[in-house]
């Protein structure tokens, strides 16, 4: 592996420098709610080098109990009104530390959520759940290496004014399906390419961008990296291009669905392990299954995952309209079915070599990564640990095929299926699973007790 830190990327005695040469003035401290958001505090760079070391970052514990907008929500157990909603602390992890370059004199690192005094963990914290499951791999002696492919809409309306549209008839930044089109993709360099430009400079390596299958619909590919380090990464990266798009008048979204008219947008999840500290690829092998060559390891991973697939779904798709995105001949997938570079498949199979990978199809751009990742290592580590085969390989049209498991079609499926789930209780905890469905069904209620513009369209009396 390589150990170098990618440009942008800061070390503790560089930011020293920096903040005393007035180069550097703000110090964002931040962590990941539930929804996958970015909350925290804007220290001041002096402050931040005083007490970083000190637990004198504290947050309320209501961030992870309350709604998307902001709302405590009742029914959660780690936070309530009844045990006055205090502090957990903030811990930052030094290694992520890297300037925020598309705001001004700006660095930003990431933290770990602790109790308010002691050593604990917040074991319900999206980014401890992940850092749990990738210490299991370490135990095993591997390493899960990861990309995340996160497409979204670009629109040629601000935030704003989406919001005084009720982010009805909204503009596309394209008026037509833009898959690979480079001259679009020229039109949209103001946006798109700021986005590039800020994370290359800002620590989190670049591959490509490109249109997607959408009118005003991208995708920008960042560089694969261990597990915690991509949904770092991940995080950064989206809420630096909504930042971005908000400096040009612009706006974005991840919904997995914004329009049923169009291509939802996925979080095409990729995956290979990897051992001796990350050196050596798990996956190739010496059994031949159509025309890749797979590993025992490869196979037991990819069995376990596609076993615990609707137990785990909830953690790609989260809420109710994350399910509007699984429609048939619409690139995203609804079988649960395995192939060699098939895009009707839910699993994909790519690469080849040192380059093997899996391809899940499965998530949506709205998924927080680090619950995504996490799902996926602990069922891929089940499968290995029971030496699950997976199913016979697919050939052909996965979407013609309904005698095979299906994808949940709605989050109240997927929800029944994760509290049935005796294995993933055991695998991440009563209470993260408890607190997990408390919020996936928060999500449902809200969307069931909500009157859309659908319905008064649909069944307003018409003269």
């Amino acid at each position: 592996m390589n150990n170098k830190l990618p440009q942008g990327n800061l070390e503790l005695e560089t930011l020293k420098t920096l903040v005393e040469n007035d180069q550097i003035d703000t110090v964002l401290t931040v962590f990941s709610d539930m929804y996958g958001r970015l909350i925290g505090k804007r220290m001041t760079g002096h402050f931040f080098m005083e007490n970083y070391l000190s637990d004198t970052i504290h947050a309320c514990n209501y961030l992870l109990a309350c709604d998307m907008e902001m709302e405590p929500v009742p029914g959660y157990a780690a936070a309530n009104w009844e045990l006055g909603y205090g502090d957990f602390q903030l811990r930052p992890d030094i290694k992520t530390l890297r300037r925020a370059s598309w705001l001004n004199k700006t660095a930003i690192l990431l933290c770990d959520l602790y109790e308010k005094h002691g050593e604990t963990p917040i074991d319900i914290a999206p980014r401890t759940i992940l850092r749990n499951q990738v210490r299991r791999a370490a135990d095993l002696g591997m390493v899960a290496m990861g990309g995340s492919e996160l497409e979204f809409y670009l629109f040629n309306n601000s935030y704003g004014e989406a919001a005084d549209k009720q982010y009805m008839n909204l503009q596309p930044f394209s008026r037509y399906i833009e898959d690979y089109h480079i001259l679009q993709g020229t039109k949209a360099e103001s946006v798109i390419g700021r986005i590039r430009y800020h994370l290359e400079q800002s620590g989190i390596p670049v591959e490509f961008s490109k249109g997607e299958w959408g009118p005003g619909q991208y995708e920008i590919n960042l560089r694969y990296a261990d597990f915690l380090e991509k949904a770092d990464r991940h995080v950064l990266y989206k809420h630096a291009a909504k930042e971005i798009a908000w400096q040009e008048g612009k706006a974005i979204t991840y919904m997995a669905k914004w329009d049923e008219r169009h291509a939802g947008s996925g979080m095409h999840l990729h995956v290979s392990l990897w051992g001796d500290g990350g050196t050596k690829p798990l996956f190739p092998g010496l059994r031949q299954i159509d025309s890749i060559h797979v590993s025992p390891i490869f196979l037991w991973f990819l069995g376990g995952w596609m076993t615990h697939l609707r137990e785990i779904c909830a953690f790609y798709a989260p809420y109710p309209n994350s399910y509007k995105r699984f429609v048939q001949g619409s690139f995203a997938p609804t079988s649960i079915a395995w192939g060699c570079d098939n895009r009707t498949a839910s699993f994909r199979i790519v690469g080849h070599g040192p380059s093997l990978r899996i391809e899940c199809r499965i998530p949506g751009a709205d998924a927080n990564p680090y619950l995504a990742f996490a799902a996926t290592l602990a069922a891929g580590l089940d499968g290995i640990a029971q030496q699950i085969e997976p199913p016979p390989i697919l050939k052909g049209n996965a979407y013609s095929l309904h005698d095979i498991p299906q994808i949940p079609t709605s989050l109240g499926e997927a929800l029944k299926e994760l509290r049935s789930s005796k294995w993933a209780r055991e695998t991440f905890g009563d209470s993260v699973v408890e607190h997990y469905i408390t919020f996936f069904t928060v999500e449902q209620s809200k969307f069931n007790s909500t009157v859309t513009n659908w319905e008064r369209a649909r069944y307003f009396e018409r003269a």
